[in-house]
């Protein structure tokens, strides 16, 4: 899943914000301005390790993953609720005795809230019949059962659906045709009591009629709205249920280790179209005048998987791979701007295919465009579904970044078509098995596809810098995460799943070689298909193929918070000693924090080429290298951790940067480390600033991306400083970056590359937005001339930063158009630019109309944080978002219920920005005393990201005003 929430790093790229929240961040597709993105950046994003066994510790005859997840499934029931039977006394003693092995080799799986084990579902009949004018659907499920122990009861979930009646039958007759129902709302189970009991090794059916609600919270099965050409609204049921919602669609085992087969029926008027995850077996003629259409059964799948669709919907299909394919969206949309993706897709499954060494098993793929949806996309089996922006692409209106992005998220998710789907992790604190892989192959591919877009080298400044971003928090997270609660899960498709997962994986490939770790994650696929793995079962299978010993490195990476710095320092001509401690961007570490050895890949660059051999698995030791005249750890930016150099090698770097003897990565990332290491203390500020001064000459793109950021970073941490150091800082932006801008201007022709294009944009956009007097003139006659209809007057590459520009140096002329522009528009792009820039506009009065939006019904939903981002470049917008989010409290936790994920993004966006201490403290504030969870994790980054922030400017404020100062930027 590519979730669409706000993004950790500045959205240079616009690309490859993801969502992490993701599933990728919530800026999109944007040409965000990188001061904009900075303050983002130096936020935060939305979000002991834990496993169930090592491979070295595997019984002899294995467990099976349901078997795995049994191990201490007690779990202390909260005050005045009813006690859940998690399993009986019987299996609880065997549950004891695995657990009692599982606590030998460092397992925890104590608290969870999992289902009892004394049946296993194998098969769904689901029957569907969804009411768009009551806006409900009727649903009767069957489940087939194996009964595994003597039973008179069986707990399933379920949430907001009434249960009509139900009935259990097992070898021909009737157990039971009105079992005891009863429900527990805190783990969403519902019960089902029956006198006589079923006997171990039987085989159970059990059927269920209900009624549930196709609601507006995008998730379980729910509807979407959409405009027709002629004006009248339209309407969809939809659905995901990734990760606790497929039991608001029907009862189910809700846990991605009860695999089964699904056979679905949907139930509709004759004109609407019916999809789901497989192909039509049948098509019958049914009450009403409706039909019932029938889909073939599916193979093993987790229910998060199953998706449904019913409305009118138009597609275009491609036989270029060896099954269908096609591209669905609603009345209203240009289906041929699905051709892109279509095409993408086909190529990319066969590519797949021929990679991981196994074909696609579904007999079709179908991708559609959804109006109302919370993530970016999701990768239900055969049936992806898509926000609009994601899918649809108009390269006439749509800049090149929104192309790269488009590219990222269809690969990502056919990567988990195998990846996630055809071998699924056991438990969700395994979901960066399904994520960061998707993510690390998204990349890998679009490399392949398009190496001109030269991605990975993006990645540099990008995922790697997401994801030492977040993990740089105290309130970060491992990899493998202990998930205890359904509200818990949602909080940790973040950074820390997506990027750093991505980031191991990169690491772990060039560590044993590209096409050792690709044979490795073919004998992964092949061994566990259709079945739950867990992390040891990857290592496991890595080291198989390399011969090394994969689990006992990375084991370190996936299960320990955060990671190191390393400290180097040079002992003579030839030698180097380096020291590792864990880096935290609030630079206060205690002793108890610093206790984990990463076995860090140092990735020697020399005169005399790369040196992988070297690995730092110690605190501190000394190192040979060819000579101390030349040399950089952490070639190209492989590794997971920041490098700290003395300031002495930092100016010889800088000097062999200007001669062409680091890598555009190198140059990156070590700018990167730097502005890093200022916000922590381990550097001055000023230092930063004087290192970026010298890379004036910088002729690359992503580098220069990166040194946008970091300038960024410290006017965002600085936001509620003196004016004259703003100003100064941002004096110094605009020397920076005016005379490449103006050198490569601002006109887009047919022979501009992609990364020629982003670059163009990105440097116009920050020049105009920090002062330049010559761009803004261009930009206001632009914005001019779009405005009184002459829609080829702004490229659409710089459109968001004409109009960010436009708004900023404006009035309420500029905003009334902008907003107009929103109205009028039917792209979604375009749209979203629109709502993007409106908070730009700094004026009491219009700052009041962009929050005014949020909840007038003209915005959905999916969207609502959109207008927000432009109010996060200045102090005045900052303001105000913190205090319309406590005057609107009641009504966000209404529209956006906690156990989802929009409630923890919105929290990062109306808080994180802040810088002072008074602001810190009325955050906590405010929070004291209020139930947060499902958004805690989000709550305690932001927290962390003020309290950072706070520590950098009380530390470096003078600091920075006498360097803006002796370098003549303020008076």
């Amino acid at each position: 899943m590519i979730r669409n929430c706000l993004s950790l790093r500045p959205a240079c790229r616009g690309a490859r914000s993801v969502l992490p929240r993701s599933k990728i961040s919530l800026l999109g597709t944007h040409q965000a301005t990188t001061r904009l993105a900075a303050s983002l950046y130096s936020s935060t994003s939305s979000p002991g390790p834990s496993r169930f066994y090592s491979v070295a510790s595997t019984p002899a005859s294995p467990l099976t993953p349901r078997q795995r997840l049994s191990a201490t499934r007690s779990v202390r029931p909260r005050r005045n609720q009813t006690p859940v039977r998690y399993c009986s006394y019987r299996n609880h003693k065997m549950c004891r005795t695995q657990a009692q092995a599982d606590v030998a080799s460092g397992v925890n799986i104590q608290g969870r809230e999992l289902l009892p084990t004394n049946v296993i579902p194998k098969h769904y009949h689901i029957t569907l019949e969804p009411d768009f004018q009551k806006l409900t659907f009727d649903g009767t499920v069957v489940i087939d059962l194996d009964v595994e122990e003597d039973s008179k009861s069986i707990s399933l979930h379920t949430l907001e659906i009434d249960i009509h009646n139900a009935k259990i039958t097992s070898g021909g007759q009737t157990v039971s045709s009105s079992p005891k129902v009863s429900y527990n709302e805190t783990t969403q189970v519902s019960t089902f009591d029956f006198d006589n009991a079923v006997n171990k090794g039987a085989k159970a059916q059990l059927e269920i009629q209900f009624t549930g609600q196709l609601n507006d919270k995008m998730a379980g099965f729910y509807r979407s709205t959409y405009i027709n050409p002629d004006g009248t609204q339209g309407l969809l049921a939809v659905s995901q249920m990734e990760p606790t919602d497929a039991r608001r669609a029907f009862p189910c085992f809700d846990e991605p280790s009860l695999k089964a087969e699904f056979t679905v029926t949907l139930i509709a008027d004759k004109k609407l179209t019916c999809l789901s995850n497989m192909d039509v077996a049948s098509e019958s003629e049914v009450k009403d005048g409706k039909k019932a259409v029938t889909f073939n059964k599916s193979p093993l799948m987790s229910t998060y998987l199953v998706a449904f669709v019913v409305g009118e919907l138009n597609y275009i299909e491609t036989n270029d791979f060896r099954v269908p394919v096609r591209v669905y969206a609603p009345p209203g949309q240009n289906i041929e701007h699905g051709r892109f993706s279509l095409d993408l897709a086909a190529k990319t499954l066969a590519f797949y295919e021929k990679v991981f060494g196994i074909e696609f098993p579904l007999p079709k793929m179908d991708q559609i465009a959804i109006p109302d949806f919370a993530q970016g996309a999701m990768e239900n089996w055969g049936l992806v579904t898509y926000r609009v922006v994601d899918l649809l692409l108009d390269e006439k209106v749509s800049g090149a970044a929104t192309k790269e992005r488009v590219a990222e998220v269809v690969q990502h998710e056919l990567a988990h078509q195998w990846f996630g789907n055809l071998v699924t992790m056991d438990w969700w604190d395994g979901l960066w098995l399904n994520e960061g892989f998707a993510t690390w192959a998204s990349w890998y591919s679009c490399n392949i596809f398009y190496p001109e877009w030269k991605v990975w080298e993006t990645y540099v400044t990008d995922n790697l810098q997401r994801a030492l971003a977040l993990d740089s928090l105290r309130s970060s997270h491992p990899i493998e995460v202990p998930v205890k609660r359904a509200d818990e899960i949602n909080q940790i498709f973040d950074a820390i799943s997506y990027s750093k997962g991505s980031c191991v994986l990169r690491m772990i490939s060039t560590y044993l070689g590209e096409d050792v770790f690709l044979e490795g994650v073919r004998r992964y696929l092949k061994k566990h298909a259709y079945g739950n793995t867990q992390t040891g079962d990857l290592w496991a299978a890595l080291g198989d193929a390399s011969g090394k010993s994969v689990e006992e490195v990375m084991d370190v990476w996936t299960k320990h918070v955060g990671y190191p710095v390393v400290t180097v320092t040079e002992k003579d001509e030839k030698t180097i000693h380096v020291k590792q401690n864990r880096f935290l961007r609030t630079g206060d570490v205690k002793p108890e924090e610093d206790k984990v050895i990463f076995p860090v890949f140092l990735g020697l660059r020399s005169k005399d080429g790369i040196d992988e051999s070297l690995t730092l698995d110690k605190r501190e030791d000394s190192f040979e290298v060819p000579s101390t005249e030349f040399f950089k750890l952490n070639a190209n930016h492989t590794g997971l951790y920041r490098t700290s150099y003395t300031p002495e090698r930092l100016e010889k770097l800088g000097e062999a940067a200007r001669q062409g003897l680091l890598s555009v990565e190198d140059r990156a990332g070590m700018i990167a480390d730097a502005g890093a290491l200022a916000s922590s203390g381990y550097q001055k500020t000023s230092g930063v600033l004087t290192l970026l001064k010298r890379f004036d000459s910088e002729k690359e793109f992503i580098v220069w991306s990166e040194i946008i950021s970091r300038v960024a970073a410290v006017q965002a941490a600085w936001i509620f400083e003196d004016k004259a150091v703003r100003d100064g800082l941002e004096a110094f932006q605009r020397e920076l970056v005016s005379p490449r801008a103006h050198e490569m201007g601002w006109e887009f022709s047919e022979s501009d590359g992609h990364i020629e294009q982003q670059f163009k944009a990105m440097l116009f956009g920050n020049a105009g937005l920090c002062g330049d007097e010559k761009i803004i003139a261009a930009a206001k006659e632009m914005f001019k001339k779009f405005i009184a209809g002459d829609k080829s007057a702004i490229h659409p590459n710089i459109r968001g930063s004409v109009f960010s520009i436009a708004l900023k140096y404006g009035g309420t002329e500029e905003y009334d158009a902008v907003l107009n522009f929103y109205r009028t528009s039917t792209n979604s792009d375009e749209r979203n630019t629109a709502l993007r820039c409106l908070g730009r506009a700094r004026s009491p009065e219009l700052i009041k109309r962009t929050l005014d939006l949020l909840f007038s019904g003209e915005i959905k939903d999916q969207d609502v944080y959109m207008p927000t981002a432009g109010l996060r470049s200045h102090p005045e917008g900052i303001e105000a978002l913190f205090n319309w989010m406590t005057e609107n409290w009641d009504e966000l936790v209404k529209r956006f219920p906690p156990q989802l994920s929009m409630l923890g993004t919105l929290v990062t966006i109306f808080t994180s920005s802040f810088t002072k201490r008074e602001q810190l403290a009325k955050v906590e504030k405010f929070f004291e005393g209020k139930n947060t969870n499902g958004f805690e994790m989000s709550l305690a980054q932001s927290l962390d990201a003020i309290r950072s922030k706070v520590a950098w400017v009380e530390r470096d404020g003078e600091d920075v005003a006498k360097w803006v100062k002796d370098n003549k930027y303020s008076a």
